[in-house]
């Protein structure tokens, strides 16, 4: 199984639980954010996803039968100061795998999406559906709106079978500790509150108070990386006709506040977070939470780590660990 950004966060997590499944993870990842040390259960290849030929190379050599594309730029900021980077490495990337795949008889991938191709919900407190209106905010959120276009136009194509997962907000580590969130710079919620509440950063910003929820800091739909990761293995065998394509939301269907969160950590590490209030954050809606029922239905899914204090917990243990 190709895993191409398998280095990464959720691509090293998916690695990890293709190995668990029984089967073989082909790491094809260029390291400039990926980790080398959290590739341990395959070989990897270092490439660049816009390149074809490196591509073919690497699926003929491993014998590859299906694929997992995880490599993206994911900076939904940056997106905007640099729209041409993320079209060039998340569009012109995905084209480049597509037709790789296709030259070399690869009939199945699985799509790392998300949930920004919605953009704004007419009902901001209500969970997100898949057949709600696609209207991205953001140059990344039209980036992974194409790339599921594209892959949806091959199948009908070419034959090609797709299935897009469409993520909320990943969390967590693996609960032995091994692997886990390591991004640079880190821009993730749970990973910052640890490192303000051990002193090995600034205090935390919470960007806006004042939204109309429960207790005014917006809501999240958290979901465990070893959740997300089984939802991969699983898409791989999702049931389509030839050509077909499946786009599903994978969260937990439960928003989580900032505030709670800052609860969670300070109770696992054992100190308070330091935090400040900030301003809202342009764009930021109050609330982001799936409905999941789709990825339930289709796939048999459900998560296994959805308690907030768990998944603190278990990115507390790896924050700890590599300190």
């Amino acid at each position: 199984m190709l895993v191409t950004g398998g280095a990464g966060y959720i691509g090293a997590h998916t690695a990890k639980a293709l190995r668990d499944a029984g089967l073989n993870p082909v790491v094809y990842d260029d390291l400039s954010s990926g980790h080398r040390e959290a590739v341990r259960w395959g070989p990897l290849v270092e490439g660049d996803i816009r390149d074809g030929a490196a591509l073919r190379a690497a699926i003929r050599r491993h014998g590859v039968t299906a694929a997992i594309h995880f490599a993206s730029l994911i900076e939904v900021g940056r997106s905007n100061d640099r729209p041409d980077l993320f079209y060039d490495v998340n569009v012109a990337g995905t084209l480049s795998l597509l037709n790789a795949l296709k030259d070399c008889g690869v009939g199945r991938l699985v799509f790392s999406s998300s949930a920004a191709v919605y953009g704004a919900a007419a009902d901001p407190l209500a969970p997100l559906c898949e057949d709600l209106p696609k209207a991205p905010a953001s140059p990344y959120g039209d980036t992974k709106l194409a790339c599921e276009r594209m892959i949806a136009a091959y199948g009908r194509a070419f034959g090609l079978t797709g299935v897009a997962l469409r993520y909320f907000n990943a969390a967590g580590a693996d609960p032995s500790g091994l692997i886990g969130e390591a991004h640079d710079p880190e821009t993730h919620l749970i990973p910052l509150a640890i490192a303000a509440a051990l002193g090995r950063g600034p205090a935390l910003t919470v960007f806006g108070a004042d939204f109309k929820t429960p207790d005014g800091s917006c809501l999240r739909d958290y979901v465990h990386v070893t959740d997300l990761a089984a939802a991969h293995v699983a898409a791989l065998g999702a049931p389509l006709d030839p050509g077909g394509f499946e786009a599903v939301n994978i969260g937990a269907g439960e928003g989580r506040s900032v505030f709670q969160v800052i609860e969670a950590v300070g109770r696992a590490v054992g100190r308070p977070v330091p935090y400040r209030l900030g301003e809202r954050r342009a764009g930021d809606p109050p609330s982001l939470v799936a409905s999941s029922q789709k990825l339930r239905d289709r796939l048999g899914w459900s998560p296994q780590y959805a308690d907030l204090r768990t998944i603190v917990t278990h990115a507390w243990n790896f924050a700890n660990r590599v300190a």
